[in-house]
């Protein structure tokens, strides 16, 4: 490793590393997002549709439903701070990566729905969620990286 500069990791811009570790946040957000929703409407006997995923009208509190979709958002979010610390691992970048996730999330509601999300409800849902993504993911990586160092090898004596 050189270590010239003093810095542990090597900090040279890497673009594929970021998009793949964009991909990857993403995929296993949407893919547990997915999987809590799927379990939740088997649980309670309703259709499962993207529509709990990108349909921002979908988030209200109002009824049994809505309720559920902001706990499976939530409970998501903490397994986007879960992949941020299992791929990403760098406490410095875990709001980028966290705010990067939900700006997607935005792109493709905004998309999926064809208009601008527009409802509070929604908006409180993703900052709060964003809030906990980012916050967690930089307390587990922080958690990580201040763990101590061995600087002996048990496995070799010295002889004297």
């Amino acid at each position: 490793m050189n270590n010239i500069s003093g810095q542990f990791r090597k900090t040279m811009w890497d673009p594929f590393l970021i998009i793949s570790q964009i991909i990857a946040v993403q995929t296993v957000m949407y893919f547990c997002l997915g999987l809590w929703i799927w379990i939740v409407a088997s649980y309670i006997g309703s259709t499962k549709s993207l529509d709990y995923v990108f349909h921002y009208k979908q988030i209200h509190v109002r009824d049994f439903a809505g309720q559920f979709i902001i706990i499976i958002f939530i409970l998501n979010a903490l397994i986007g701070a879960i992949a941020l610390w299992w791929l990403v691992q760098r406490t410095k970048q875990c709001m980028d990566f966290a705010c990067t996730a939900h700006l997607i999330h935005l792109l493709c509601c905004w998309i999926y729905n064809a208009s601008f999300p527009s409802t509070f409800s929604w908006w409180c849902l993703n900052i709060i969620s964003l809030s906990i993504m980012c916050v967690c993911g930089e307390f587990l990586c922080m958690k990580t990286e201040l763990q101590a160092i061995p600087l002996s090898m048990s496995s070799q004596k010295t002889a004297l």
